[in-house]
């Protein structure tokens, strides 16, 4: 299944994780070119797609960065995103 960036339920998603995250990227806090991640890949966890502790945001220059390497990067986020759950 390919993303539909203009579906309700994935913008809803989107906007649930920018907001979780303060409209920041979480590794290095820019407010620039924003993304949301998944943090368990979209192709591999159709049951996450659309849950909101599956997405961190990143800013553009950090989700190239990753690119490749998502795999790494699993608990640092998940971890992240449980501290700004519980904020």
């Amino acid at each position: 299944m390919h993303r539909n960036y203009n579906d309700p339920t994935y913008k809803k998603f989107r906007t649930d994780v920018l907001k979780r995250d303060k409209y920041k990227c979480q590794m290095c806090n820019s407010n620039k070119r924003l993304n949301v991640h998944h943090i368990i890949k979209w192709s591999s966890a159709s049951s996450l797609r659309f849950d909101v502790s599956n997405g961190i945001t990143l800013c553009g220059f950090c989700h190239k960065k990753i690119s490749g390497t998502e795999s790494s990067y699993i608990n640092f986020f998940t971890e992240i995103v449980r501290r700004n759950t519980n904020e």
